[in-house]
């Protein structure tokens, strides 16, 4: 199993400047392609009257603000209800420009057949958007995935899977894609730590986030699946509202949470690409201590047994 030691995954974060205070502003890195982009800057307060202007529209319009706004903007998507519904709202936005918004598709090689078989549907359907698939390092099949780290890793220890599988795919997709700002399909009445969340955020690396449905229900989304017939997953057809891995994704009971199939039975709520950064850093760098540590240990013990045999020849 190789691990990425944290220093290195926190230097391969482009550096950003920090106003200390109060006020803390977020400028972003530089395209792969050596031209400079426009930086992004929030202030907290900036940020703050921004979500209470946005709260007010629909999301059409905060797409359309994005659009404007934003450089370095993709969407990022699993293929569920609500991102459907703002890769089909973009696809009938006109905001003054031609441009086009590149879709980031995580392929964990866990997702179900019903869910692969989606993304050829929707390529099908909008084929002027550009499809970016990134997948665990140096995999390319879901065996490919065990040999390297093992088996059933979501088991034996979900937060090396989150890394391997979303975290540093993503991370590696935003430095090769020179992404600055994505949008999310997350909504606040998906519950969970997703119950306050704002239209835009910037998380502690840079990136700016944007919720653009986040004052949508579920229903609303579904209304607008079926007004404008958008493909989705059939699986949301057998009782499942949210779909993810087919290892941590179950059906719901009537009256359940929206996202209450995943992850059942633990207390996990989110998957990587939503947690901090700096949560896989500090995991990551203890695991380095702790295989530091046992290689110590057994130097030690080396020691001891080579100190124990010249001891017992000296004593002949």
């Amino acid at each position: 199993m190789t691990i990425t030691p944290a220093a290195e995954y926190v230097s391969e974060q482009p550096e950003r400047s920090f106003s200390q205070g109060a006020e803390s502003g977020y400028d972003s890195p530089g395209s792969s392609g050596g031209e400079r982009s426009p930086e992004i800057y929030f202030s907290r307060s900036h940020l703050k009257y921004l979500n209470a202007q946005l709260k007010k529209l629909e999301p059409e319009e905060v797409l359309r603000w994005c659009m404007i706004t934003l450089p370095g903007l993709h969407q990022t998507t699993a293929f569920g209800l609500t991102g459907l519904v703002t890769l089909d709202m973009l696809s009938r936005i006109n905001a003054g420009t031609d441009r086009k918004i590149d879709l980031i598709f995580l392929n964990t090689l866990y997702h179900f057949q019903e869910t692969l078989e989606l993304v050829d549907r929707v390529k099908a359907r909008y084929p002027s958007v550009k499809l970016h698939v990134y997948k665990p390092s140096g995999c390319e099949t879901a065996a490919d995935f065990e040999s390297t780290h093992g088996e059933k890793l979501w088991e034996t220890n979900d937060n090396l899977y989150d890394y391997f599988a979303k975290v540093e795919p993503a991370q590696r997709a935003y430095a090769e894609l020179n992404v600055k700002s994505v949008m999310t399909g997350r909504r606040r009445s998906q519950g969970g730590k997703r119950g306050d969340l704002d239209i835009v955020e910037v998380d502690e690396a840079g990136l700016v986030k944007v919720n653009p449905l986040a004052n949508w229900t579920f229903k609303q989304v579904q209304a607008y699946i079926k007004e404008h017939d958008v493909p989705y997953n059939v699986l949301l057809d057998r009782s499942y509202k949210s779909v993810g891995d087919w290892h941590s994704t179950s059906p719901i009971k009537e009256g359940e949470d929206e996202r209450a199939g995943r992850w059942k039975g633990t207390n996990k709520t989110e998957c990587g690409i939503h947690n901090k950064r700096s949560k896989y850093a500090e995991f990551l760098r203890s695991l380095e201590l702790e295989k530091e540590g046992e290689a110590l240990v057994e130097a030690l013990r080396t020691v001891e047994l080579e100190q124990s045999t010249e001891t017992t020849v000296f004593r002949y």
